[in-house]
């Protein structure tokens, strides 16, 4: 019903995806930016139901409250105490460590607001989960839901994310001004 529904939203609002996870890839971070807007759950969401994507995002917990918590649950959302340091890097690995299959995405940024500093815990987890990063995308002018680049990390942690930020770079959020420099 999820990828039906996906699939109808898509040819709606006009929009396609590009690129698909390899499926041997079993477990894997994912970074989603820019991040931007609203809605961008909305078209990343469809986007992983047409493309058979078991996903689980991060989501600040303050949303997971009432019918909608319950929805956002069943749509894979791992909720997020961004107001204490709680070692969210050690659940997130335990978590992949303990998953056959597992994508858990993540927006670097934080919030839908420019970030110039990244938050790197998405980096982190890979490093210490030992698995790779993917780089999804959002690109609004195109219309298109995609999944880039695989990244793995080599622990020189500025160099790795300046080096995915370019990737970024050329893709446009719904709102331009607040993405990737």
């Amino acid at each position: 019903m999820a990828k039906f529904l996906s699939r109808i939203i898509f040819k709606i609002f006009g929009w396609h995806v590009a690129g698909q996870i390899p499926p041997d890839l079993k477990k894997s971070m994912m970074i989603a930016a820019p991040h931007t807007s609203n809605w961008d759950f909305l078209f990343a969401r469809c986007a992983f139901y047409l493309m058979d994507v078991d996903l689980r995002y991060t989501i600040k917990k303050e949303a997971m409250v009432g019918p909608l918590g319950w929805l956002l649950k069943k749509m894979g959302a791992l909720p997020v105490d961004r107001s204490r340091n709680n070692s969210l890097v050690s659940s997130m690995v335990n978590i992949l460590n303990n998953s056959e299959q597992m994508v858990i995405m993540i927006t670097p940024e934080g919030t839908r607001k420019y970030q110039p500093r990244w938050r790197k815990g998405f980096y982190y987890t890979a490093l210490e989960a030992n698995v790779p990063i993917i780089l999804g995308y959002l690109d609004y002018p195109k219309k298109e839901a995609g999944v880039g680049p695989i990244f793995y990390p080599t622990g020189d942690v500025e160099g790795d994310i300046e080096k995915i930020k370019a990737f970024y770079r050329t893709k446009k959020g719904k709102y331009p001004e607040q993405g990737v420099r």
